[in-house]
C-alpha cells in the first residue's frame, strides 16, 4: 500500500547494494548482491537501489540481473543529471517487473561553485532535463537534492518545483555529510511542505548520513512531519560513518508506535537474517553493542538486569528477540548432534542455506565439537559466517604448518587453491603471523598492504574459536576480512585469504570518474 493509498505507510527504500557497497573494503560480488536482493524481497523492503548502472560493466550486470529476479520489490538505478547516465539506468532496470531510476544533481553553494562549477540556474535547467528524460523511460522517476540539507531554502523549493513539475513522483533530500539535526532537519522538511505549491504530487523521501550519529534520529524527525519514504541500509552501511540503520527505523516505528502512528510493509522477524548476511557479505562485523542487532542488544549482565528480567521481561527490554529474528531455543548441540538438528538451529539464527552450503557447514561444526568442550551458539554462527565467506572466493586454504618458538626463526607451509590449481610453499618471517603472510605473497603476489590485523575470542576458555579481522588496502581500495578457527593461525590466514579476494573482486570493477554521493 503506497503512502498515497494510506499516509501513515513510510516506504522504505534499501540502499545497501549502492551506497552501502560505497563503504571502502564492502565489495560485493554479482551472486552475493543477487543473495541480498532476494533477503530484502522476502522482508518487503518495497524500494531495493541495486546499484549505478554507468558506474562499472559489474554495477550494470548487478542492477540488470536483480531487475530480473526481484519481482515485488521496485529495482532502482541510480543516475547523475546527464543523458548517458540515464540511458544506462533505464537499460538496466528495464526487465523489472517495477523499474526506478533515481537521478540527482548537488543543490548547495558549496557543492555548486566547487564540484559542480555551474551556476544555480544553469543546475535548475538540468533538474527539469533530467527528470523529464528519465520519465521517457519508466514512470517512477525520483530526484534528489545531493546536499539538501545544506542548500539554500529558496533555491531548494524551486528545485523540487521543478522536479514535480517535469514528472518525479519521489523527491528526496538527503543530508549528504551528516551535518543536520533533527529539529533543524524536520522544520526542513515540512518548509518544503510549506511552500511547494505541488509538493503534494509527490511522495517526499530522506537520506540521512550518519557523520554525527544522528541518521536514524533526522530520519524520524522527518517522518513526523511528512516524509513518507526513508532511504536506509541494513546495519547502517554506506559511506563514511554510514547512513540510517533500517533495522533502527523499522524497529523505532515498531516499537514506539505511540508516539509515531506510522507503519512499514517490513518482516522484522527477518532482520536478523539479512543483518547476518551483509555482515557476512562485506566482511564487516556488526559492532557487540549495535542497536537490534548487536551480539549484546538483548544480553543482560547486572545482576539488578538479570533480576528483573525473571521477574518479567520488559523491565529491560522493550522488544522481544522474536521480533526481530532471534531464537530463543533451547536446543543445544554437540558431537553427537544431527545433521536435522543444527539445519534447525541455523535457521533459528535466521540462516538460509541449501543442502550443499549445510553439509559444509556441518562437517566444520562437527570438526568443532570433536576439538571443543562446549559449543556455544556463538561458535556456531562465527563458523557459518566463515564458511559462507569462502563461498565464491578465487584463493583458498588448501593447507597450514607453522613451526615457531625461541630456537629459530617462524616457518609457514603453505598450500592454496588458486583458480583451481593448487600451490604450496615454505616461508619463514618474523613471527608465525608474518610468516603466513609471506608465503600467501609468495603463491599469489600482490602489492596490497597490511592496515589491520585483530584477534578475539569468539567465547570463553582456551579452547575458544578465534576471529581474526584483516583489512588490506590496494590503490585507494580498502578490503576487509574476517576468518575463525579455534587455531588462530589458520583463522588469520582465513581473514587474510577473505581480504584478498575482496580486493580481486574490487580490481573487476572500474572505478566512477566522479562522486556517487547522494
Amino acid at each position: 500500500m503506497s503512502p498515497q493509498q494510506n499516509p501513515n505507510r513510510i516506504v522504505i527504500f534499501d540502499t545497501t547494494l549502492r551506497d552501502g557497497e560505497q563503504s571502502p573494503g564492502a565489495s560485493m560480488n554479482l551472486e552475493e548482491k543477487l543473495h541480498i536482493a532476494s533477503v530484502l524481497e522476502e522482508m518487503g523492503v518495497d524500494v531495493i537501489e541495486a546499484g549505478f548502472p554507468i558506474a562499472s560493466n559489474g554495477d550494470f550486470e548487478a542492477v540488470n540481473e536483480i531487475a530480473k529476479k526481484v519481482k515485488t520489490s521496485t529495482v532502482c538505478g541510480l543516475a547523475r543529471a546527464t543523458k548517458g547516465d540515464i540511458e544506462r539506468c533505464a537499460e538496466a532496470i528495464r526487465p523489472a517487473a517495477r523499474g526506478r531510476i533515481h537521478t540527482f544533481i548537488s543543490t548547495s553553494p558549496l557543492h555548486m561553485k566547487y564540484k559542480l562549477q555551474m551556476e544555480p540556474e544553469k543546475v535548475l535547467e538540468k533538474v527539469t532535463e533530467s527528470v523529464a528524460f528519465a520519465r521517457t523511460f519508466t514512470d517512477d522517476v525520483e530526484w534528489s537534492a545531493e546536499d539538501g540539507s545544506r542548500t539554500e531554502h529558496n533555491f531548494l523549493c524551486r528545485c523540487v518545483e521543478a522536479a514535480v513539475a517535469a514528472g518525479a513522483g519521489t523527491i528526496n533530500i538527503p543530508d549528504t555529510v551528516g551535518y543536520a539535526v533533527p529539529d533543524e532537519y524536520g522544520a526542513l522538511i515540512r518548509m518544503l511542505f510549506d511552500r511547494v505549491p505541488n509538493i503534494d504530487r509527490a511522495v517526499i523521501s530522506v537520506h540521512c548520513h550518519n557523520d554525527l550519529g544522528l541518521a536514524v534520529a533526522n530520519s524520524l524527525a522527518a517522518v513526523q512531519v511528512g516524509a513518507r519514504q526513508v532511504e536506509c541500509t541494513i546495519n547502517g552501511l554506506g559511506e563514511r560513518a554510514g547512513n540510517a540503520a533500517m533495522e533502527e527505523i523499522v524497529m523505532g516505528l515498531k516499537t514506539r508506535h505511540d508516539h509515531m502512528p506510522f507503519e512499514t510493509g517490513v518482516d522484522t522477524t527477518r532482520i536478523m537474517k539479512a543483518s547476518r548476511l551483509v555482515s557476512n557479505v562485506t566482511g564487516f562485523a556488526v559492532q557487540p553493542n549495535k542497536a537490534i542487532v548487536g551480539a549484546n542488544a538483548f544480553a543482560h549482565e547486572s545482576g539488578i538486569h538479570q533480576d528483573g528480567m525473571l521477574k518479567h521481561a520488559q523491565t529491560y527490554e522493550i522488544m522481544t528477540p522474536e521480533s526481530v529474528g532471534l531464537s530463543k531455543s533451547a536446543l543445544v548441540l554437540g558431537k553427537h548432534s544431527g545433521r536435522h538438528a543444527f539445519r534447525n538451529k541455523l535457521i533459528g539464527f535466521g540462516y538460509d542455506l541449501d543442502d550443499a552450503a549445510v553439509d559444509n557447514a556441518f562437517k566444520r561444526f562437527k570438526d568443532l565439537a570433536d576439538k571443543k568442550k562446549e559449543v556455544f551458539d556463538e561458535d556456531i554462527v562465527a563458523l557459518v559466517d566463515d564458511a559462507m565467506s569462502q563461498m565464491y572466493d578465487r584463493v583458498r586454504l588448501v593447507l597450514l604448518e607453522i613451526v615457531c618458538g625461541t630456537a629459530h626463526p617462524a616457518k609457514a607451509i603453505l598450500g592454496l587453491d588458486v583458480d583451481g590449481e593448487e600451490k604450496s610453499t615454505e616461508q619463514t618471517g618474523d613471527g608465525p603471523v608474518d610468516a603466513a603472510f609471506e608465503a600467501i605473497r609468495e603463491l599469489f603476489p600482490h602489492e596490497a598492504r597490511l592496515k589491520l590485523y585483530q584477534v578475539h575470542a569468539v567465547t570463553q576458555g582456551t579452547d575458544a574459536q578465534a576471529e581474526v579481522s584483516v583489512r588490506l588496502e590496494e590503490d585507494g581500495y580498502i578490503a576487509h576480512g574476517q576468518g575463525a578457527d579455534t587455531d588462530t593461525m589458520v583463522a588469520s590466514v582465513r581473514a587474510y585469504l577473505n581480504a584478498l579476494n575482496r580486493l580481486l573482486i574490487r580490481r573487476e570493477k572500474s572505478a566512477p570518474g566522479n562522486d556517487l554521493s547522494v
